[in-house]
């Protein structure tokens, strides 16, 4: 049954991804708002789903470490693994504001959320290191100033973008491969998830290992899946726009929510993942400055692919 799950999990995945990428660049031409806009809400809402209900039930239930272990290991995935894939599929270029304000964005997100966890400022216990339900708060905050902003991108590129109305598909027809994309990349990651940590708890892996690698790495296989997709129908604002957007919904809506629900206590271990996914998000500025071109190419691809190997082999070492 668990490999069942597996497999249905999968499939589920790569259709529900590209139901997803048709509908959204769809809707994006009808309204005349650009791919990046769509990549940065729609399909990072759609692919940070899973990632959404695992860290909501695992805080629910108390199992803090894996709500976080999630949620970090998901953010280095998208980067290092999903950035990486997909420019040595092709090259992605990378727009202006995405330099000057999404990545910047998406590397104070970690770095808020690093000082929040570590500065205990609404800990019961000024001892204890947690991301309290204030902290919750705070970070939501910083989603919202995201979203204004998205909103704020979205009416500017509509002002600037014509529209192609002899290419537009049906409003209902879209709206409706969202709606089943989004559904299928639910359904397909909570099965592959079920069915990873299933086996994962069969080889006595910790928690925090669990949140970490095998479900990250299940989580992040819709932003993984898109992305692959959205390259190979050469849209590569969406593929970019879907790895970046997802980092910050994990950092700021994922885990504000979850810490609302309960306050999560935080391991001063998890300190290091926290380093290393602002540093994935250093690296995307280091690869544009080698690159020179604003484009993330096959080289640097590599590069990004090999660092996550390194980084899962260290996580597996530390146990």
């Amino acid at each position: 049954m668990t490999y069942l799950l597996l497999i249905l999990g999968f499939a589920l995945l790569i259709k529900g991804a590209e139901w997803l990428v048709n509908g959204a660049v769809s809707v994006a031409r009808r309204f005349g708002v650009s791919d990046l806009v769509i990549g940065l809400s729609i399909v990072s809402m759609g692919t940070s789903m899973p990632e959404l209900i695992v860290s909501i039930i695992a805080s629910a239930k108390g199992s803090s470490e894996l709500a976080i272990g999630n949620v970090l290991g998901s953010n280095i995935a998208n980067v290092l693994l999903i950035l990486g894939v997909t420019a040595i599929i092709r090259t992605l270029p990378v727009h202006r504001n995405t330099i000057l304000s999404e990545v910047p964005f998406s590397l104070a997100a970690a770095l808020l959320v690093g000082f929040l966890a570590n500065a205990a400022l609404f800990g019961e216990q000024a001892n204890q290191l947690s991301i309290s339900r204030g902290d919750g708060i705070i970070i939501l905050f910083f989603f919202l100033l995201f979203m204004a902003y998205v909103i704020t991108v979205a009416r500017e590129d509509k002002k600037k973008l014509k529209i192609e109305i002899a290419a537009r598909t049906p409003l209902y027809k879209s709206l409706f491969l969202i709606g089943i994309g989004m559904a299928s990349l639910f359904l397909g990651g909570k099965w592959v998830v079920d069915g990873a940590v299933e086996l994962a708890e069969m080889f006595g892996m910790s928690e925090t290992l669990i949140g970490l690698t095998v479900v990250a790495l299940g989580t992040s296989l819709p932003e993984l899946v898109t992305s692959i997709m959205a390259a190979l129908k050469n849209n590569t604002d969406i593929a970019v726009g879907n790895a970046v957007g997802s980092n910050i919904f994990n950092l700021l809506w994922i885990l504000g929510v979850s810490a609302i629900i309960r306050p999560l206590p935080f391991d001063v271990a998890s300190n290091v993942d926290i380093f290393v996914v602002i540093a994935a998000s250093c690296m995307i500025l280091v690869a544009l400055i080698i690159g020179r071109r604003m484009a993330i190419k096959r080289l640097q691809g590599i590069a990004f692919v090999a660092a996550y190997a390194i980084y899962l082999y260290f996580v597996v070492k530390r146990g």
